[in-house]
């Protein structure tokens, strides 16, 4: 060691003095590298995860199984890119895979997020409070609904006393035409957004009988026995032997935020428009209204 030195050595025991690895990528910081500015830190992202959410986002929109070259076709990236994207996307479960077609479409993953959104939404949470105490009150089903993307769908279901033996889940996309839920959104929706889903009602994509046909005139009519009831009503349609009441919640601004709807067997449900079932269906929605901040109109006799 050179006599120049020696202090600085004493000075520190005789070791290397050794620089602090990064806190974000574990390396030493090279001596002249500009620091990044927070602007740049906020701009920063993973390419790799903005593909993979353009390609989610192409198949939502599509609304039904794609193939791989459709997929690359819509979503602009190359087939031989796209591919490993869903392989994984399968193994995780935002994406499923159909053996027979090939095709692709979205996972049990995907609706689990998009209902972890939707349940955060003051509307929904509230009327998670009472449906269970309806259900457990009438001993018939009841579900929440409101309106996704593709028209009204089912979020929160309970299971009646009796098992139902309907084809209904969380996720259900319900029919605008022919089914209460669908008739009472298409009561209270502003036109404009409704007439994309009545178009795809029409081509049978929903959940609908195959045996009623289109019809603007008995929509017309059925929208406007809801507005005059203040519910809507379905007896053994779009299934035979089932009957069923949906009740709007409003929010503060008085726009329809969600379906309450209770079903059940036609011997034991009580489908009277001034029933009990259908009196303590509207006390329910009309508490859920009251907890978002809706204050009704008063009426002038």
């Amino acid at each position: 060691m050179s006599k120049c030195c020696a202090p600085f050595a004493a000075a520190t025991g005789n070791r290397q003095l050794e620089t602090r690895p990064s806190a974000v990528s574990g390396r030493r910081p090279l001596e002249g590298s500009p620091a990044l500015s927070s602007s740049e830190k906020t701009r920063r992202g993973i390419q790799s995860i903005e593909i993979g959410s353009h390609l989610l986002k192409t198949l939502s929109d599509h609304g039904e199984p794609m193939a791989l070259r459709d997929l690359a076709l819509a979503s602009g990236v190359a087939a031989g890119k796209a591919h490993p994207y869903l392989v994984s996307f399968c193994k995780v479960g935002f994406v499923t895979q159909d053996p027979a077609s090939n095709r692709y479409e979205l996972g049990p993953l995907a609706l689990e997020l998009g209902l972890a959104k939707l349940r955060r939404i003051d509307a929904v949470k509230e009327a998670s409070k009472v449906v269970g105490e309806l259900a457990a009150a009438t001993s018939q089903g009841v579900a929440v609904a409101v309106w996704g993307n593709l028209g009204p769908t089912i979020v929160q279901l309970e299971e009646p006393a009796r098992p139902l033996h309907v084809n209904l889940r969380i996720g259900t996309v319900m029919s605008l035409l022919h089914t209460a839920t669908g008739r009472l959104f298409a009561t209270y929706m502003p036109p404009r957004v409704i007439e994309d889903v009545l178009a795809a009602d029409s081509m049978g994509l929903h959940y609908k009988n195959p045996n009623d046909a289109h019809s603007d005139t008995s929509l017309q009519k059925a929208t406007e026995e809801v507005r005059r009831r203040g519910l809507a009503r379905a007896l053994g349609q779009p299934i035979p032997g089932i009957n069923a009441f949906c009740a709007p919640v409003f929010d503060a601004n008085g726009r329809i935020a969600l379906g309450i709807l209770i079903m059940g067997a036609a011997p034991g449900f009580d489908s009277d428009w001034d029933g009990d079932m259908a009196r303590r269906l509207l006390a329910c929605a009309a508490q859920v209204s009251k907890s978002l901040g809706y204050k009704p109109a008063k009426t002038t006799d």
